[in-house]
């Protein structure tokens, strides 16, 4: 088997992978665009430890930790993105980002300095 072949397939994967990753703004298609890059990583390591005909198969071993945490990661992700579709009403990415430094701006009435503030926790 050349290694050429799933080398260059992962490589596609994890690429649409990563746009999926930096253009999405839906936190569900983040999620499966993470998802994408891990299975293009447990492609590589199948088809390595396949060409390296490794006697103790080292890369399938790993491939099931990776499922294994892949599983847990999508299983945590998609509570955290319901939670916060129940608070927000949105699972958009970037209004999360624009609600979230909105809420941190300081208002007109808090302290602006360091000394005030220091004064205002004292």
């Amino acid at each position: 088997m050349h290694l050429a072949y799933p080398a260059v397939l992962a490589a596609l994967l994890f690429s649409v992978g990563l746009y999926g990753v930096l253009a999405r703004r839906n936190a569900i298609l983040v999620l499966m665009s993470v998802e994408l890059m891990l299975n293009a990583v447990n492609l590589n390591l199948v088809a390595f430890d396949v060409w390296l005909r490794d006697t103790l198969h080292a890369g399938q071993a790993l491939t099931l930790f990776t499922i294994a945490i892949a599983a847990a990661e999508i299983g945590i992700g998609l509570a955290i993105v319901l939670m916060v579709y129940r608070n927000r009403g949105t699972s958009d990415v970037d209004r999360l980002r624009d609600t979230a430094e909105a809420a941190e701006a300081p208002t007109s009435d808090a302290p602006t300095s360091a000394d005030e503030k220091a004064e205002a926790t004292a």
